[in-house]
């Protein structure tokens, strides 16, 4: 088959980029020509894997690109002609691509892979700026809870407009979780067919020795709940003095956090190791005891989970969207109730006197991803989903 990927970023420096970049690779390794169209924006700079771009910005005109954006709209459609492609493989459309592309896809099959709230959400994260969980749809009260300023308000309500007035386009939705498809079908998007992301096999980790170690893995933005983490990790080291926190990553709030980390005194145990290429990462986080996903909002997956079972890792996660369905409570991990520090503290403090149960964790994780979330499971299922979308079998 002939698939194109449409994404709005192709550096694989973030979650989803990273997936896509997987989800290609498995694909060419299946005799598939595969190839990817992006903006040649980069939220985190890095060598992209597009074969074709059109522009993009990061800059605050960017509320404005995303609306509508006439190079996407001109370079989709000399793509679509010179590459003739059997099915096009949307992904995220909304940060920069915008509504402009969807008249592209009337005569093509077509899949809208949702991987954030972008589609029924502005700011992507379904989040008040309070870090409670929003219940409201699209419209005003974006503007009343002060989630967009009155000048950023218009234009994603027109985005919001264009891109529903144009849904019908997609002849199929998919997402990687159930919490995720409940959302988007409950605000009118769908149906919804859910896939979960696939991770590549490997090994588990050597057994664990030495000093408790807990890691954090993913962008450093409130929505991700690092704080939570480090004041937790602050309460377990007053029953565990020589545990250590590694947290990989960055983002806004990366000067804010090692400044938490200081004024509650845990700065020397807590390492902010930066961005780190995934390989390094893998290899490094073998030693932890825990990975820790202490995320307020509901995270449409939660690969970070995933990589760490699939490395033998037991895994403390929010009770709340994807990583809720990712571990099982008391077998393959820890679930706790986003934003109470307490519960994770006392999970963190459990786990740091009980290296064995890390490790009867950390082989039941490992069993599981192996089962469900290898990344041939995740390709065997796009492929039949592409192939009955090439005989004209719609999901319903």
């Amino acid at each position: 088959m002939k698939i194109l990927l449409v994404n709005d970023y192709a550096v694989p420096t973030a979650g989803a980029e990273i997936m896509l970049f997987s989800l290609r690779e498995g694909l060419l390794r299946r005799g598939h020509d595969v190839r990817v169209f992006s903006s040649d924006a980069q939220l985190i700079p890095g060598p992209s894997f597009a074969d074709w771009t059109c522009r993009g910005t990061t800059s605050r005109l960017q509320v404005l690109n995303s609306t509508f954006n006439l190079s996407a709209l001109r370079e989709l459609k000399k793509v679509l002609t010179e590459f003739k492609a059997d099915i096009v493989h949307v992904k995220m459309f909304l940060w920069q691509l915008s509504p402009s592309i969807l008249s592209l896809l009337r005569n093509v099959p077509a899949i809208y892979h949702i991987v954030t709230f972008k589609p029924i959400c502005p700011n992507g994260r379904k989040l008040l700026p309070d870090a409670s969980v929003c219940r409201n749809k699209m419209g005003r009260a974006c503007l009343s809870s002060g989630c967009l300023t009155p000048q950023s308000w218009v234009p994603m309500m027109l985005q919001h407009y264009l891109w529903k007035r144009n849904q019908d386009v997609f002849d199929a939705f998919i997402t990687p979780s159930s919490a995720m498809k409940e959302w988007l079908e409950a605000e009118g998007v769908g149906p919804v067919e859910v896939i979960p992301n696939g991770c590549n096999l490997r090994l588990a980790r050597p057994p664990l020795s030495g000093d408790p170690i807990f890691a954090y893995a993913g962008r450093l933005s409130y929505e991700k709940g690092v704080g939570t983490l480090i004041r937790a990790f602050a309460r377990t080291r007053q029953a565990a003095p020589s545990a250590k926190l590694w947290i990989a990553g960055d983002g806004p709030e990366a000067d804010s956090l090692k400044s938490l980390a200081g004024e509650l005194g845990v700065a020397s145990s807590v390492e902010f190791m930066g961005a780190l290429p995934f390989e390094e990462m893998d290899r490094r986080f073998e030693r932890a005891w825990a990975q820790v996903v202490p995320s307020l909002w509901d995270e449409p997956f939660g690969m970070v989970a995933i990589e760490g079972s699939m490395r033998g890792t037991a895994v403390v996660a929010s009770r709340s969207g994807g990583p809720a369905e990712i571990v099982d409570d008391g077998e393959s991990g820890i679930l706790f109730t986003p934003g109470n520090e307490t519960e994770l503290a006392e999970a963190l403090t459990r786990l740091a006197g009980d290296r064995e149960l890390c490790e009867s964790f950390g082989r039941r994780g490992h069993e599981v991803a192996l089962e469900r979330y290898s990344l041939d499971v995740e390709i065997d299922r796009m492929e039949g989903l592409y192939k009955r979308l090439l005989n004209g079998a719609v999901p319903t």
